[in-house]
C-alpha cells in the first residue's frame, strides 16, 4: 500500500517539460524529416501524441505517431501464444528516426522490451528515447536522450504519472510505502 508523499509536477510543469523535450528533439534531429514517434503503451502513448502536436505547432509539419505494446517482449512474463500484440503503428520503422516515448524510466527493462519490439518490425535508422520522468536505478546500461525531469527515488518509492486523457488530471506524484502498524 502506498501513500502520496509529494506532487512533483502539476499541469503547467508537465506542459513545460513536454515543450522542452519537443524542442530538444527538433534541435538534435535538425528538424523533423524522417522522424516518427512511438509511445510505449499506455501513458507513453498520450505523451507521444502531445509531443507530436507540439512539433506540429512549432514546425508546421505532422509527424507520424504510433503506440507500441511491449507486453510480448517483456522479460518478466512467460512467453506464451496467448499474448496479443496490440501495437498501433501506422508506418514502417525501417530507415526512420524513431523517438520512443515513455512516462517513467526506472530499471530500463521496459526500454529494452521496446527496443526489441521496434527491431522485430524492421531496422530503423536511429532510435532515441524521451521520458517524462527519469527516476534512476538502472539494471541495464540504457539512458534516455530527452528527460522532462530527473527525480531521484528509493526502491521503496513509486512515481505515478496521471494524464488528463486517462485520469482526468495532469500531475506527477511520488508515493511511499505505508508502514504496517
Amino acid at each position: 500500500m502506498f501513500k502520496e508523499k509529494a506532487q512533483i509536477m502539476d499541469a503547467k510543469s508537465m506542459g513545460r517539460a513536454i515543450a522542452r523535450i519537443t524542442y530538444e528533439i527538433i534541435e538534435r534531429n535538425h528538424g523533423v524529416a524522417n522522424l516518427c514517434i512511438l509511445g510505449i503503451k499506455s501513458r507513453g502513448g498520450e505523451i507521444a501524441r502531445r509531443i507530436a502536436e507540439k512539433i506540429g505547432e512549432i514546425e508546421g509539419n505532422t509527424v507520424p505517431v504510433g503506440i507500441l505494446d511491449i507486453t510480448p517482449f517483456r522479460d518478466d512474463l512467460k512467453q506464451t501464444d496467448g499474448i496479443e500484440d496490440t501495437s498501433e503503428i501506422p508506418f514502417a520503422v525501417t530507415g526512420k528516426k524513431i523517438i520512443l516515448v515513455d512516462d517513467v524510466m526506472y530499471t530500463g527493462r521496459s526500454t529494452r522490451a521496446a527496443l526489441d519490439a521496434v527491431m522485430a518490425r524492421g531496422r530503423p535508422r536511429a532510435v532515441q528515447l524521451a521520458v517524462l520522468i527519469d527516476r534512476g536505478h538502472r539494471e541495464l546500461p540504457l539512458r534516455p536522450d530527452f528527460v522532462g525531469k530527473n527525480v531521484p527515488t528509493s526502491h521503496e518509492e513509486e512515481i505515478r504519472v496521471m494524464l488528463v486523457e486517462r485520469d482526468g488530471v495532469d500531475e506527477v506524484s511520488i508515493y511511499t510505502k505505508k508502514r504496517e502498524t
